[in-house]
């Protein structure tokens, strides 16, 4: 591995592909990629870092290269590039091995502190503030984060000069037909954030206890000398943290925790927060992202900011800088008639909750639109009770279609038009429009108060509803 000159990313516009190719071409690694010619969230990012992406899939696509890169996605070991670089021996990884060996330092001719944040929800904010804060406090970290952009360090991925490697780690498996090894496993770090652990993924976990067991797999990676901060307040994550061999440190809203967060204060700009540690209160924060998920989230950072050896007051300020991620509760702007339009990655009905809930924080006085797709249906089935009762902060829901996934069988009991059936008997406003076009016609139609925030949520391809609207 450390070895290679030449990387070629298969799947290159994902949001985990991305950073890692910038990355390499950072340490002077020669990047070339191939994914679909639609345009995705991250292509401005690869035409800004000169990376040469080939439209489509093709054996022609693989010259004289050390390793390729493959996604999930796109057929996973199965791509036509993929066989092709077997046939010429060239050696072939999965994007969560990569990380895991970007973090290793070998490919990279470097040596890593690493610093891993998992968790069913928040990992890529998580791990954006704590990119953040390191880089705003001089420590130029590296990291690989699953987005597209971030606005208090620009690209998703960077190679810095610092000791410490940021990476968000994937619950999912590494490859969905060859290689079921959950991606996280890949990493071995020294710093291990887990934000909450809930039941996802139906097609990798059947029940809680499986995902449980990862979680406790991935702990048993942490060096001894390492340090576990784990969300205190999820009884979860309490229980798998009991048999770590490191240092474990909890954070949360309860007393019991080590850092206890109190008095938390949102507001349409900025969120404000009390932390106190073993009961001495410390200092108030002041975030420029909203809701108290963002606030767990940040006491994370907090914490690891602390082990860095940063002082309180300087984490008070840097903290500040952070600007939230890309589709992460992100304000897209007006629409022609007024209405303010956000967008967000929520597709578990926890986080739709959390999203809805931060935004009604926000903007109180605001008639709330959420438009939701579903993301896969084995998710929708398997969580659809939960679904049915996480828009009680909404005004009024828009259900698309099921965004389905390569990954998976079409399944005719499980539909949007029963999910919107569900939502309707809980109590709530809910129209089904199939399609974006739908969509745009059907709020096009509506006469809306002038106070009205509308947000596109969905981890498939909602967001380009923003521009229509």
């Amino acid at each position: 591995m450390n070895k290679v000159n030449s990387i070629h990313f298969v799947g290159i516009k994902g949001v985990g592909m991305t950073p890692l190719a910038i990355i390499a071409k950072q340490a002077g690694i020669a990047v070339t990629g191939s994914d679909l010619p639609q345009v995705f969230i991250t292509d401005a990012v690869l035409a800004k870092n000169e990376i040469k992406v080939f439209d489509g899939f093709s054996a022609e696509h693989v010259g004289e290269i050390d390793l390729v890169v493959v996604t999930n996605a796109h057929g996973g070991y199965d791509n036509v590039e993929v066989k092709a670089a077997k046939d010429k021996d060239i050696p072939v990884i999965s994007q969560a091995q990569a990380v895991g060996e970007f973090m290793k330092g070998e490919i990279l001719n470097r040596e890593f502190v690493g610093i891993s944040i998992t968790g069913t929800h928040g990992k890529t904010t998580t791990s954006a503030m704590i990119a953040s804060l390191l880089t705003t406090a001089g420590k130029d970290p590296s990291y690989v984060i699953g987005t597209a952009s971030i606005p208090s360090l620009g690209h998703a991925g960077h190679l810095g000069k610092g000791e410490y490697f940021v990476a968000e780690a994937d619950e999912y498996i590494t490859e969905i037909k060859y290689d079921r090894t959950i991606k996280f496993l890949w990493q071995h770090p020294k710093v291990l954030v887990m934000t909450n652990l809930e039941h996802d993924h139906p097609d990798v976990y059947p029940d809680l206890q499986s995902v449980k067991q990862a979680f406790s797999n991935f702990i048993q990676q942490l060096y001894p000398e390492g340090l576990l901060i784990i969300n205190g307040d999820d009884s979860n994550l309490r229980e798998v943290s009991k048999h770590s061999k490191a240092q474990v440190t909890t954070y949360g809203l309860l007393k019991d925790n080590e850092y206890q967060i109190k008095n938390i204060q949102v507001s349409t700009h900025e969120t404000k927060f009390v932390l106190a540690h073993k009961g001495i209160d410390l200092e108030e924060f002041i975030l420029h992202v909203s809701g108290e998920h963002n606030v767990l989230n940040a006491t994370a950072a907090i914490i690891v900011g602390i082990s860095a050896g940063l002082s309180i007051d300087d984490i008070q300020m840097y903290m500040q800088i952070f600007r939230g991620s890309k589709r992460r509760l992100e304000y897209r702007g007006d629409s022609r008639q007024g209405y303010v339009l956000y967008d967000d990655y929520g597709h578990h009905p926890t986080e739709i909750k959390a999203s809805l809930k931060a935004l009604k924080s926000m903007f109180p006085n605001f008639h709330l639109v959420c438009i939701f797709q579903p993301h896969t249906a084995s998710r929708t089935k398997a969580l659809f009770e939960s679904f049915a009762q996480a828009f009680s902060q909404a005004d009024e829901v828009i259900l698309m279609d099921i965004f389905t996934s390569a990954r998976e069988e079409t399944d005719p009991t499980v539909s949007s038009e029963l999910l919107a059936e569900a939502i309707h008997k809980a109590g709530k406003k809910v129209k089904y429009e199939a399609n974006m076009a739908d969509v745009v016609k059907y709020i096009n139609h509506q006469k809306y108060p002038s106070k009205t925030l509308i947000v596109t949520m969905g981890a498939g391809d909602v967001y380009k509803l923003i521009e229509e609207i």
